[in-house]
């Protein structure tokens, strides 16, 4: 899921976002998977508006969706509203961000009204950090 800003990847300043778009995310999933790739469902979502990301966190709620990977983009640092959305739909989610939040210069990046409601954050890695967080999240739902 991805929020504002986040629809042209691969395109939009590649010095900071990286080269690859969202099309590559299920051959990396396959890679990191393997075999187990073929049990995960993936779902792409993009919005720039706050309160389509809003609807679609209820929706999967819903739909009682196993698992988030969740880039909200600027939205991370400034939405009360997605974090309280997260507070109370308890979908276990994985926070991603393509590049590394605390080594840019905003020191506003540096914060994310978000991550007390998801199991952690991968950040840097471009769009390997969406796969890394599939990853992440199989093996916190295989555990349980």
């Amino acid at each position: 899921m991805n929020g504002p800003n986040l629809g042209f990847l691969g395109q939009r300043q590649p010095e900071i976002y990286g080269t690859l778009g969202m099309d590559a995310l299920p051959d990396l999933v396959a890679r990191l998977l393997g075999e187990n790739a073929r049990r995960i469902r993936l779902t792409e979502f993009q919005s720039n508006s706050e309160g389509a990301l809003i609807d679609r966190l209820e929706e999967a709620w819903k739909e009682r969706v196993d698992g988030i990977v969740l880039n909200a983009g600027a939205y991370t640092h400034t939405s009360l509203a997605l974090a309280d959305c997260l507070a109370w739909i308890k979908i276990p989610c994985v926070e991603v961000h393509l590049s590394n939040v605390h080594a840019r210069s905003s020191h506003l990046r540096h914060t994310s009204l978000v991550a007390k409601h998801c199991l952690g954050a991968i950040a840097g890695f471009g769009v390997m950090s969406y796969a890394l967080a599939v990853q992440a999240l199989w093996q916190h739902l295989s555990q349980q």
